[in-house]
């Protein structure tokens, strides 16, 4: 009889989350179909500035190393087995740094000048590449609010015709226009906001990012020096 009554209780849960799910769908998807034709590009920026965060998300996320461990397994290797054998280790971890240790190793026959120039050079290609991308989401963050303020702008003006073609002013007359004004900039400012969340994250992480490569260049360049002078 319990076991009866929590499967009923569990029913009933999910009946009535569907039901408010459904519900919220319906109310966004009625107050987008009212908010008129500026709604479109407003979604649009949504839905590409979206695509740029999940890409940009999975491509930091791949780039992150565990740096201290890496930087001990690259020393040891510069050790025991020299700079081929820590170019080997560089060879077999992903990510910006084990790049950027890979272009310095490289040149590490030239000299510590070459080596380092080499870092240099090739980190600025990888913090390119971490920062692609995150462009496009700040112009969509750009955008988004600037359509809906152009909604808005296109709503108050078909209040205005209203009232100009009623020859009177009634809030039944003026209401559509008004509400296309105040929908389009909702939207749009929810948009941006959602996309300002994404983008600050990012940042972030590419500082990072940026940070821990600058810190394990130096490394890499005091374990050559020291490896020059003990070969």
């Amino acid at each position: 009889m319990e076991f009866t009554t929590v499967i009923s209780t569990i029913t009933n849960i999910i009946a009535q989350a569907t039901n408010e799910s459904q519900g919220t769908l319906n109310y966004l998807t009625e107050k987008f179909e009212a908010g008129g034709g500026f709604m479109w590009p407003i979604l649009v920026c949504l839905v590409l500035g979206l695509a740029f965060s999940f890409e940009r998300f999975w491509t930091l996320t791949r780039a992150r190393t565990n740096t201290k461990s890496f930087i001990l397994k690259v020393k040891k290797s510069l050790d025991e087995g020299g700079v081929e054998a820590a170019k080997e280790v560089c060879a077999n971890t992903r990510g910006p740094i084990a790049s950027v240790f890979h272009a310095g190793l490289l040149r590490a026959d030239e000299g510590l000048d070459a080596a380092e120039k080499a870092i240099m050079a090739y980190g600025g290609i990888e913090m390119a590449f971490l920062e692609r991308g995150l462009i496009w989401i700040s112009t969509f963050i750009t955008i988004a609010p600037m359509l809906g303020f152009t909604g808005t702008v296109q709503g108050m003006i078909s209040a205005f015709d209203a009232i100009k073609e009623a020859a009177q002013i009634s809030p039944a007359i003026v209401a559509e226009g008004i509400s296309v004004a105040l929908l389009t900039t909702l939207f749009g400012l929810v948009v941006a906001m959602i996309l300002q969340v994404f983008y600050n994250y990012f940042v972030s992480r590419i500082d990072r990012l940026v940070g821990d490569m600058e810190e394990a260049s130096i490394e890499l360049i005091d374990a050559l020096y020291e490896y020059k002078i003990k070969k």
